[in-house]
């Protein structure tokens, strides 16, 4: 892998522009590394949420953090399979997914904060080295998604920005502190 690809900002052509939002919250040229050392700042989030708050939204018809972090769960999976597709030259267009059935059909309520939290930790370091054996050809390979542009670097970008985004959530609307 050369640093020339990892060290680009994904460009509006490599994504849907719904995805600034999360891709504005990573400031890093190093994409790769902000993945890994976000995984061991995660790790930290259980402390930081009492026991007795986890299942508990923070408004009517909102989720718990529980369900917030399955959501994070599921997002890791979701984009880090669209990374490999894409990055593997698979031109078969990848269909979006609706985050309320993703939640609304699993247990995430049910599982415990430290599970969860666990769960995502190993994804992530699952998912760190694909991203660190991409050439630069993978790297900047841009597949359809949700019928829009995604290249395996905005995928990339939107994981960390997405963590990002949900724990500015957690401390906006939780008052939990958590870093990410």
């Amino acid at each position: 892998m050369s640093d020339h690809n990892v060290r680009r900002r994904p460009t509006i052509q490599e994504h849907a522009p719904y995805f600034e939002r999360y891709i504005d919250l990573v400031p890093e040229t190093d994409v790769v590394s902000a993945l890994d050392i976000q995984a061991a700042l995660v790790e930290r989030w259980p402390a930081r949420v009492a026991p007795e708050k986890e299942d508990v939204p923070y408004a009517a018809g909102k989720w718990s953090p529980r369900q917030v972090m399955g959501h994070v769960i599921d997002v890791e999976r979701v984009f880090a399979y669209r990374a490999l597709r894409v990055s593997r030259r698979d031109q078969t267009p990848l269909p979006g997914f609706d985050q309320d059935p993703f939640i609304e059909h699993s247990s995430y309520a049910d599982v415990p904060f430290q599970a969860l939290v666990d769960e995502f930790v190993s994804l992530r370091r699952a998912n760190v080295p694909l991203f660190r054996r991409l050439d630069d050809a993978a790297w900047s390979a841009i597949g359809t998604s949700s019928d829009a542009p995604l290249s395996a670097r905005a995928a990339a970008y939107i994981l960390v920005g997405h963590v990002r985004y949900h724990a500015a959530l957690f401390r906006n609307r939780y008052g939990l502190m958590l870093e990410a």
